[in-house]
């Protein structure tokens, strides 16, 4: 990392922390002091906002000789290894595995529950989450990610002269449904990959991802938050000139490259989340490009799920990004697009916060 990326991370740091104690979320004190001497695998520190109730979980690797597992993040920053700490009870879930922990639904989360509550009395030393490797919170999705698109009046029409195809010029009646294959998902602060020769027109989309925890087929509208599990930080990175023009205006390529879905850094269990005072955040190298609110989201996701689920199976574990506010770069004027050096930040207010370098895949 040359001197310019690190004086724009420590920039990134500052505003952060000074954000966080504003809006008054809590980083712990361990936190911020061991962060320059923590280990390599995350080494900037992140807000973690109050849960209570509910758990953050995530899919944590203690050091690189071990594989692996998951985690609950407690308010000061501390990790509990649930595979360690859970060691001797009777699970109902491989505590290796995020999926597996989702698949048990409730029993699952009660299950976890306790551990966290036994482990909160033991006066023991515990990685903080700057000293782990964070992975995505489900690394290897079962299925493709289902997304939706133009979820935000604002972002449809700050597309109208940019998008390539002009045949829509009337907002949908009903959500926009595609599919991101199941290896763009990267982990919260791990790179996004950049191939200039494949295009050059990589673009940022901030979202609020949700996870089904019940799987279940044509859910009406007053079930359908029944099946939400929990919340994540998402972006839906993308490829427009792919996307746009390169598949005669099909999306699913342009949307589907290599890594252009980094997730997390957990995942906030839903008793946890308040909807209606969220914010999506997206800035790069700093700069605010997006801001917008859940209240401002056309098709709310008792809508989106309902119609997503009309002859349609969706399975305990499958993740909904919920689509973007306006704001993205291939709609400004004059276009903007990372590159290589550029670092991606992606907040959801009261849920967390993501950070990708954008590196150059051949570098």
């Amino acid at each position: 990392m040359d001197q310019q990326d690190k004086n724009i991370l420590n920039i990134s740091r500052r505003d952060l922390i000074k954000g966080t104690v504003a809006s008054g979320l809590l980083i712990g004190s361990q936190v911020q002091s061991q962060t320059q001497d923590a280990s390599p695998f995350s080494p900037i520190a992140v807000p973690v906002p109050m849960a209570k109730p509910g758990l953050r979980l995530v899919t944590f690797v203690p050091s690189t000789k071990e594989k692996s597992r998951v985690g609950v993040v407690l308010n000061d920053g501390q990790v509990v290894d649930i595979a360690i700490e859970g060691n001797g009870s009777k699970l109902g879930f491989d505590p290796y595995s995020m999926l597996s922990l989702i698949h048990a639904g409730e029993n699952g989360l009660a299950q976890v529950q306790k551990i966290v509550s036994q482990a909160m009395k033991k006066r023991m030393m515990r990685p903080l989450m700057n000293q782990v490797k964070l992975l995505s919170p489900i690394p290897r999705p079962q299925s493709n990610i289902y997304a939706v698109g133009w979820n935000y009046l604002d972002h449809f029409e700050e597309g109208r002269e940019a998008r390539v195809d002009n045949s829509v010029k009337e907002y949908p009646k009903n959500p926009v449904f595609f599919t991101k294959g199941v290896y763009t998902m990267n982990g919260p602060f791990d790179p996004i990959p950049y191939d200039a020769s494949n295009s050059p027109q990589a673009d940022w989309e901030v979202e609020l991802a949700l996870i089904i925890g019940k799987t279940g087929k044509n859910i009406s509208e007053d079930k359908a938050m029944d099946y939400v599990y929990g919340y994540s930080v998402y972006n839906d990175t993308t490829l427009r000139d792919v996307q746009q023009k390169r598949h005669s205006g099909q999306w699913f390529k342009g949307k589907s490259i290599d890594g252009y879905g980094p997730m997390g850094p957990w995942i906030m269990t839903a008793n946890a989340v308040d909807l209606v005072s969220l914010r999506l955040i997206c800035r790069v190298n700093g700069v605010e490009k997006q801001n917008g609110s859940y209240k401002q989201m056309f098709f709310k996701i008792p809508s989106i799920i309902a119609e997503l689920s009309r002859g349609l199976t969706l399975e305990a574990g499958d993740i909904i990004a919920t689509g973007t506010p306006p704001g993205v770069g291939f709609s400004r004027k004059p276009p903007e697009f990372l590159k290589p050096g550029d670092v991606l930040e992606s907040e959801v207010t009261g849920i967390g916060l993501i950070r990708n370098p954008i590196k150059n895949e051949f570098s």
